[in-house]
């Protein structure tokens, strides 16, 4: 893997059972969430989202003199002004719906891979990047419920719970989670209760140690919820 979380070589595709998901009507039956259609960009879309998330590692941690910053900011305007033009609303950009890419092609989402996904649960792999850096070398303590949270939505999606939003997340730091490194995070459903979905998850690094652990409760969505 590159030092910014990039495969290196070809990967084996990932294992997908999506043998439980009720893709017919489960919008129509499950709250007011918008449907939402999976992208088919480009193919330069991949590589200008992993450049922007390489800039987002650039930004925290440039120590550059100011006609640099001043260069830079130039370019960052006529990038601005380059996209300006095609703002889309919510669903329609490519953003968050292209599901081989790393966090799904959304810069808010971490540029985690799915291994797994099913049924019993769900396997990603990936790092923490410099952008993510808490301190002293370690991942900012707020990334990793984004990374859990993100997993659950996967988790309940894939095991054909109804659209559902989180409810609560419980975080235990068992240990420290340091950037650029291999890990790995798993989850599945740990009971059903009604409208209530429990979920758990545990984060990994390569020797299988236990980084943190997660529990949480996804809650379905009511006809009129969005």
């Amino acid at each position: 893997m590159s030092e910014q979380g990039r495969p290196v070589g070809v990967e084996a595709a990932p294992r997908i059972d999506s043998s439980a998901v009720d893709a017919a009507d489960r919008y129509e039956r499950h709250g007011g969430f918008p449907k939402y259609s999976q992208a088919q960009p480009g193919p330069e879309y991949g590589e200008f989202v992993e450049t922007m998330r390489t800039l987002q590692d650039l930004t925290v941690c440039v120590d550059a003199p100011d006609e640099v910053f001043a260069d830079a900011l130039g370019k960052a305007r006529e990038l601005a002004e380059l996209l300006e033009p095609y703002r889309a609303v919510e669903g329609e950009g490519p953003a968050g719906r292209v599901m081989h890419l790393p966090g799904r092609g959304s810069l808010l989402m971490l540029p985690w891979t799915v291994r797994e996904a099913g049924p019993d649960g769900i396997t990603m792999s990936g790092v923490f990047r410099r952008y993510h850096l808490g301190g002293n070398g370690a991942a900012h303590g707020g990334v990793l419920p984004l990374l859990f949270d993100d997993l659950f939505g996967m988790i309940v999606h894939y095991a054909g719970r109804p659209i559902s939003r989180t409810a609560y997340l419980h975080v235990n730091y068992r240990k420290v989670t340091l950037l650029d490194t291999p890990l790995t995070v798993r989850g599945r459903v740990d009971r059903i209760e009604g409208r209530k979905t429990f979920v758990t998850a545990e984060l990994l690094d390569e020797q299988g140690e236990l980084l943190a652990d997660c529990e949480g409760l996804m809650v379905q969505l009511l006809p009129w919820q969005p």
